[in-house]
């Protein structure tokens, strides 16, 4: 009926109406990025030039006025992503969530990260902290002149930023410190471990490095431990990897060092990297940033250009006080008071949460936060570089993004202070060099490996490595230099960094790349960056090779696995048969043993298991401690084997249509978006991306879960690709995970995620074609 039409018409031109409405308003809350805006604070006109992906260009009369303008760049394109990291270190996030930020925000405040902050703004030098107040009044500007909405995920949680301080900015560092400090997790799961078994198999669990691995130059009762490792946020899980290497004059085609390096973070939307240059008379600095700090934290300078890795050194302790009387602890020349301070912690929709934070000589009572409790009303206390007071990091970082050489470089870093890092640097003069900065803890006993008690002093830290024994090198005799978190130092060296290091399987293949090539180009570096051949395949497949089929798909299997190279190809079957067969041999051998606490230690350890299946420990690891009779590990591998077959089969489909990708797919969550109904698919980004755990291009799995697709998915990697060619540090290719905006209805959130899939690096220059935003003074009407 004509009516019924007219109606249906009617209905769908309303629909349409609403949905270009809200489509508009949505639209209103991304950045201007073109034409004339005034802003409060700046000195004299700046210009931003972005190029057809969003990376910003700015050139500025003054150091003031570039710092002001990147933190007016950073909050226009990662607002939400900024106001998440100030309020994640601050404890400040059940404000915004509720109840379910009270855990997060508990332990922050215990740790008092917003303390240490503050102690940094009054340790750095005169002119870092002018750099800080400039980038936060650059936010400010932005909060205060912006013209649409707030960013949809800052609207959804009904969030209003405060004004941006100096402080916000150096928390992030902080969390960084923690986030690239792993040790408390192995200490406290040993101590947990030692309750269930002797102390010798324990130790079998952490390898000792090998003798020929590359260099690149008393406990307390286990449930207070494993409650330790249940209470630790996720947002501060230990997340160790990257890569980095360079090579000098002598072995490159153009006769001028190159330097690649892909730093190796949990993968996620935005991404933690922002791309960037910055140009003032006196200096212009390219590369990485990241929302809410104004210093590059990798890139070039036009004369100078350095990467980092994680040097997995031990700076973290635990300590465990026995209590003297009310309210005070041991200690060695007597009973010392708890010093305690009161928190109150805000929660949305709820009352506010008052949180009693105890501290000792140590550092802050952890434990306190747990709901086990201790022994004769013991204390567990945490000691960390993390959280050492008058850290100037930030300094740092400032200087060296001005250093001009490798000399200079290396004054720069000298009030480096956490996380210690591998800074690997490469000048104009020729000179490439590793450095490994940091506050280094000297013990006074002990190794750092398990709790120990704090009453005697026997095991307190004296000090800090001095600066002049941290490990560095330059123009070494080879002319390269290569980490990939690998052990930093020979056997030689005097000190003690850490008594265990990842294993060196990425380092190994890096180097056997470059010993291949006759000369180096940016082009080689780069294909090294997506090299996927697996060490670990080469290792452990002659241990695996006999195995026993116990059915003809098993046969099959292993023919296959024979054949095949070990490259981890998206597309071939065989990555997903080996990859699955080692982790579910890896849990049919420790699983029985470790009991309760085997989630806390699953993941990939290739290099344990190739001791056990060599031999090469004298625990019976193979044999399963839950059956009456004995197995073996050709009994394990044979079953195990046959378990992965089925349960591929079961997840997958026929064999035919196995592949590496479809379990190993990448997965790019907004923290907020991507969880609502209908705005996940928008905010949400995939891709396929060949290489796994192990290989250079690194692509971590947990190795936890049930489905194959939850233990193998691609969460933790390259999310920064950068070559430098110091021939002409112009042409230095970058790459990002995603794109340069937080905001999903801006062609800049996911416009770099192709490339990135496939490995390009694209260089930092707006072109004739770019969007420019010019930024003038605003002038006092008064």
């Amino acid at each position: 009926m004509p009516w019924v039409r007219r109606g249906a018409l009617i209905i769908a031109a309303l629909l349409l109406a609403a949905v270009v409405a809200v489509y508009g308003v949505a639209v209103s809350s991304l950045p201007r990025t073109t034409g004339t805006l005034a802003l409060p604070g700046l000195h004299d006109t700046v210009e931003v030039a972005r190029d057809g992906r969003g990376v910003p260009v700015i050139t500025a009369g003054s150091a003031h006025d570039a710092y002001l303008v990147l933190g007016f760049v950073h909050a226009q394109d990662r607002l939400f992503q900024m106001e998440f990291l100030r309020r994640l270190g601050s404890g400040r996030l059940a404000e915004a969530v509720g109840q379910t930020g009270l855990p997060n925000d508990r332990f922050m405040r215990t740790l008092g990260l917003r303390q240490a902050a503050e102690s940094s703004l009054a340790a750095v030098d005169a002119e870092t902290r002018q750099a800080l107040t400039a980038y936060a009044a650059g936010v400010n500007a932005f909060l205060e002149t912006r013209e649409g909405l707030l960013p949809p995920d800052l609207l959804l949680l009904g969030l209003e930023p405060e004004p941006w301080t100096p402080v916000d900015s150096l928390l992030w560092q902080r969390l960084m410190a923690l986030r690239l400090s792993g040790n408390w997790h192995e200490e406290a799961l040993r101590a947990a471990l030692l309750d269930v078994l002797p102390p010798d198999r324990v130790a079998e669990l952490w390898p000792a490095e090998d003798g020929d691995a590359p260099t690149t130059l008393g406990a307390l009762p286990g449930p207070a431990f494993a409650a330790l490792l249940e209470a630790w946020p996720a947002a501060l899980a230990p997340t160790l990897a990257s890569n980095a290497w360079a090579v000098d004059g002598t072995r490159s085609a153009s006769g001028a060092p190159l330097l690649a390096n892909d730093p190796h973070l949990g993968l996620a939307v935005p991404n933690v990297w922002y791309l960037a240059e910055l140009r003032t008379p006196e200096w212009t600095v390219s590369g990485a940033t990241v929302p809410g700090v104004p210093f590059h934290v990798l890139g070039h300078n036009g004369r100078l250009a350095w990467g980092f890795t994680t040097t997995h050194s031990d700076t973290m302790d635990l300590f465990v006080e026995e209590p003297a009387g009310p309210n005070t602890y041991r200690a060695p020349d007597g009973p010392l008071p708890f010093t305690e301070r009161l928190e109150i912690i805000a929660v949305r929709d709820a009352p506010a949460e008052t949180l009693v934070v105890r501290a000792t000589r140590h550092g802050p009572v952890v434990s306190d936060l747990l709901a086990v409790s201790l022994p004769e009303g013991s204390v567990l206390a945490l000691s960390a570089a993390a959280l050492a007071p008058r850290d100037r990091t930030a300094e740092a970082l400032r200087r060296l993004n001005r250093a001009g050489s490798w000399d200079e470089a290396v004054t720069a870093l000298e009030v480096y202070h956490a996380p210690q890092q591998n800074v690997f640097v490469a000048d104009g003069a020729g000179t490439i060099g590793f450095i490994a900065p940091g506050r280094v803890p000297v013990r006074r006993n002990g190794r750092g490996l398990v709790p120990r008690p704090g009453a005697e002093g026997a095991y307190d830290w004296k000090g800090w490595l001095p600066v002049a024994t941290l490990p560095r090198g330059a123009s070494p005799s080879g002319g390269r230099l290569v980490n990939a978190n690998n052990k930093p130092v020979p056997d030689s060296y005097p000190h003690l960094l850490a008594v265990h290091w990842p294993d060196p399987f990425r380092a190994a293949r890096i180097e056997e790349v470059l010993a291949g090539l006759e000369t180096a180009t940016p082009e080689a570096m780069r294909r090294l960056q997506l090299d996927s051949r697996s060490g670990v395949f080469h290792a452990l497949w002659p241990l695996m090779a006999d195995t026993r089929p116990a059915t003809p798909a098993a046969a099959e299997a292993l023919v296959a696995l024979a054949a095949w190279d070990g490259t981890m190809d998206v597309d071939r079957p065989e990555p997903l048969v080996f990859t699955a067969w080692r982790l579910t041999l890896e849990r049919a051998i420790f699983a029985d043993d470790l009991g309760a606490l085997y989630p806390r230690w699953e993941g990939s350890h290739p290099r344990l298991l190739a001791r056990v299946l060599g031999g090469g420990t004298k625990g019976a690891w193979c044999d399963d401690v839950t059956t009456p009779g004995p197995e073996t590990c050709a009994d394990q591998l044979e079953a195990s084997l046959t378990a992965t077959l089925d349960s591929l089969g079961a997840e997958f489909g026929p064999p035919e249509q196995w592949r590496w990708g479809a379990a190993h797919a990448v997965r790019l969550e907004h923290p907020v978006l991507g969880r609502i109904p209908g705005l996940g698919a928008i905010a949400t980004l995939t891709a396929e991306l060949d290489g796994s755990d192990e290989t250079v291009n690194r692509g971590g799995f947990s190795g936890r879960g049930e489905s194959w697709r939850q233990r193998l998915g691609r969460v933790h990697g390259a999310g920064l690709r950068a070559v430098y060619d110091l021939a002409n540090l112009e042409d230095s290719g970058f790459v990002i995970a995603g794109g340069q905006s937080g905001h999903p209805l801006s062609r800049h959130y996911r416009d770099f995620m192709t490339p990135w899939a496939a490995g390009d690096l694209m260089p930092i220059a707006p072109g004739p074609e770019a969007a420019v935003l010019t930024l003038a003074p605003l002038r006092s009407t008064r």
